[in-house]
């Protein structure tokens, strides 16, 4: 894993799995922490990722959060982009254009539109 960039934007190259974790959090939480305004996180050379990955991408949504500061997921995988859906994280985390839904539509990016009222099957 390698992350490049500065406090206002940072890229994650590679795996976001549990062997990374711990430095991915430190660098993202400097990052949050040093900054203002949004941190926005490119993940489109994100290889692979696991459930302690998805933490740290939390993690780091919550500290921004509390300190007035938004985490903005840019380039964010396909199969990324169906995981956020499947656990409803894409309601939670800004992401920079849209997310495909459960049902193949485009859901808005967070904030731009009211709640979607999903089909009935």
């Amino acid at each position: 894993m390698r992350i490049t960039g500065d406090r206002h934007s940072l890229a994650i190259e590679g795996r976001l799995d549990v062997r990374s974790a711990a430095d991915a959090r430190a660098r993202l939480h400097a990052a949050v922490d040093a900054g203002q305004g949004d941190l926005v996180l490119d993940l489109g050379r994100l290889e692979s990722w696991d459930a302690t990955g998805l933490g740290v991408i939390m993690g780091t949504h919550r500290r921004a959060g509390r300190i007035g500061r938004r985490l903005v997921l840019r380039s964010v995988p396909a199969q990324l982009q169906r995981l956020l859906v499947a656990t409803r994280l894409h309601r939670i985390l800004a992401v920079e254009g849209s997310v495909p839904d459960a049902y193949g539509t485009t859901l808005p990016a967070l904030g731009t539109a009211a709640p979607l009222a999903l089909p009935t099957l």
